[in-house]
């Protein structure tokens, strides 16, 4: 049952629908309804979730790297160990490249487009961030973010507390007159960054949709399918019923011939 998941799950999306049925059918011939069930259950991934089930079902290290680096980060932020997190942060930089490379690599993605990296790199630090996640790298349905309460791993704001001395006059009155330059600046790249996380989201969203689209037109041509090959049946029935009536008249009739020579032979008899 796992090495059938194992297969669905990593074979390319254009080919999931198909292969689904044909697993489920083949466990319903060898009696295993349950896996029968499963099977047929399961949802197709989007292209991302493809990506990184792919690499994760060939390469059984990604699982233990990302929950490896994972452990040590959560360690470090509860230690509040501020050059621990840095070097793990620069770490997790390093695998989620490496990984995504991988990915692309294995999925045979020359020149992927910038949403679905964004969703891939975001999948992959979503791994690290949360167990479950890694857990379930190998069966995504979609692609997943990491959610939870502040920032983790790679975009952590550490504060190391140090003795500062007081501004002098001057620096204060300067950073007092720079601030409205500042406040600009940040504001502008609070904008950006939320015109590229608006980007990623249609883009995601758009993949969603595409995929979506292109296993109902599967579907629609599996339906149309059966419909024709039902239609073609039912003539068949339709020219066999015609022609068993028209048998059963003739026959009728011959017995109706054969009762009156009957009736004539007795006449002749008497």
């Amino acid at each position: 049952m796992a090495d059938e998941l194992g297969e669905l799950y990593e074979a390319k999306p254009e080919e999931f629908t198909a292969l689904r049925t044909k697993l489920a059918a083949a466990a319903k011939q060898r009696g295993d309804a349950d896996a029968a069930k499963r099977i047929s259950a399961a949802r197709k991934p989007t292209t991302a979730a493809w990506v990184v089930n792919r690499l994760a079902l060939r390469n059984d290290d990604v699982r233990r790297r990302l929950g490896d680096l994972g452990q040590r980060l959560r360690d470090a932020h509860a230690a509040m160990d501020g050059e621990r997190i840095r070097e793990l942060s620069a770490e997790q930089r390093r695998v989620v490249d490496d990984l995504a490379r991988d990915a692309f690599e294995e999925a045979e993605l020359n020149a992927p487009p910038a949403g679905l990296r964004d969703d891939i790199t975001g999948t992959l630090q979503a791994a690290i961030a949360d167990p479950d996640v890694t857990k379930r790298l190998g069966r995504l349905t979609k692609a997943e973010t990491w959610s939870g309460f502040g920032e983790f791993g790679d975009t952590a704001i550490v504060f190391t507390p140090s003795r500062r001395e007081k501004p002098k006059p001057e620096a204060k009155t300067e950073t007092v007159k720079d601030k409205p330059r500042e406040d600009k600046g940040e504001a502008e790249r609070h904008r950006r960054s939320e015109a590229r996380a608006a980007l990623a989201a249609a883009e995601h969203a758009k993949a969603e949709a595409d995929d979506a689209l292109t296993e109902l037109q599967s579907d629609l041509a599996t339906a149309r399918l059966r419909h024709q090959d039902a239609q073609r049946r039912l003539q068949d029935a339709e020219r066999a019923l015609a022609a068993a009536e028209d048998s059963y008249e003739k026959a009728k009739q011959a017995s109706r011939d054969a009762a009156a020579v009957v009736k004539e032979a007795k006449k002749q008899l008497r």
